[in-house]
């Protein structure tokens, strides 16, 4: 009687090895997970600090540095346009990563204050004056853009998940129901030639 084996010991080793590089893969991508993660809480932990750098800003109106000098025409100091910037930079970098950490649908939405944030950093940088007054006007085609698509997934997923009506589904059916029809008129068709 001869005794077989399911799986030869070439095969068998050949599993066990894969079996090791998937669990291997798996354990790369946790670690790179959780070395992401640790990133993004350390800046969002380390954000306070960040918006206080302004104290260490010189106190008159000029700010040297080795590239260029910049000049404070309508601010009282380099330290009150540095606290104007960071009310800008802390909140574009803390959407920015919620942007892309966010899991849910609406995620979209999220671009909307960052732009919003980002017109009025760009409009500070150039004009140094009037801030935060037209920057609302330049968001508009953005939210033209952003808001019916935004919608668009809503209305999709509520279709969907609450009213349980599968598009696909309805597709298909009508489909289905077309190609009877029009089986049936080929049908008919042929009984009337006869």
């Amino acid at each position: 009687m001869l005794l077989t084996c399911e799986n030869p010991p070439d095969q068998r080793l050949m599993m066990s090895e894969q079996k090791l590089i998937n669990k291997s893969n798996t354990t790369k991508r946790k670690s790179k997970s959780i070395f992401l993660g640790s990133i993004v809480a350390l800046i969002i932990a380390i954000s306070p600090y960040i918006f206080y750098t302004y104290n260490y800003f010189p106190k008159g109106e000029f700010l040297d540095l080795f590239f260029f000098t910049y000049e404070s025409k309508y601010q009282e100091s380099i330290v009150m346009v540095m606290w104007l910037a960071m009310n800008k930079i802390i909140p574009i970098i803390l959407l920015i990563l919620w942007f892309f950490t966010c899991k849910h649908w609406w995620y979209h939405v999220i671009l909307i204050p960052i732009a919003m944030f980002s017109f009025q950093l760009f409009s500070q940088i150039n004009e140094d004056r009037f801030l935060d007054e037209t920057e609302i006007y330049w968001l508009i085609p953005i939210m033209l853009v952003i808001t019916p698509f935004v919608y668009f997934i809503r209305v999709k997923l509520f279709d969907k998940h609450v009213l349980g009506i599968d598009l696909e589904a309805m597709d298909a059916e009508l489909k289905q129901y077309k190609e009877k029809e029009r089986l049936q008129k080929e049908k008919e068709e042929e009984a009337k030639k006869l």
